[in-house]
């Protein structure tokens, strides 16, 4: 997907959000703020996007989205728990309705066998539903794999705007 792509993507959830009345929130680590930033890149975004959290750091996934440090020990910020707690995290310390989370390992370095570069976590929560949580593992560049978590992280966001 190239950058109209995403940002036709992004438009998508905006629309979707809108008529279902969500506010949403990201909580992202390896991508940094560029899912908040593909959906603000639309105009009247502000009407949807409450905030955006970039948890880069363990400390940062501690302190700003109260993630347990004895998760983070115990299973490592890349992994299904913890995106989990990011996006519920990111959901209770906001006013929006829908959080999405991606934590994980853009490379070039950072990777092991268990976790390999290109692996990347993501958490969908919503007020009032279980909170879901998925994998990919990427291949390319570390470019490539933000990219690719964007995208997906996207269509998580329209999923869970549409379905009941």
């Amino acid at each position: 997907m190239d950058k109209q792509a995403v940002i036709g993507a992004a438009f998508d959830v905006l629309a979707a959000c809108r008529r279902a009345k969500l506010k949403v929130v990201t909580a992202e680590s390896c991508t940094g703020g560029l899912v908040a930033a593909a959906l603000t890149e639309v105009p009247g975004s502000s009407e949807i996007v409450e905030r955006g959290f970039v948890t880069y750091s363990n400390e940062a996934k501690e302190e700003m989205l109260a993630v347990s440090p004895a998760l983070l020990r115990a299973f490592g910020a890349v992994s299904e728990p913890v995106a989990r707690a990011m996006a519920e995290g990111a959901l209770a310390r906001s006013h929006a309705d829908m959080a999405v989370s991606i934590t994980g390992i853009a490379g070039p370095g950072g990777g092991s066998l268990e976790k390999p570069v290109g692996l990347v976590h993501f958490g969908l929560a919503r007020k009032a539903r279980a909170t879901q949580t998925t994998h990919r593992i990427f291949g390319g560049d570390r470019a490539m794999v933000r990219k690719l978590a964007v995208e997906f992280a996207l269509e998580l966001l329209l999923d869970g705007a549409t379905k009941p």
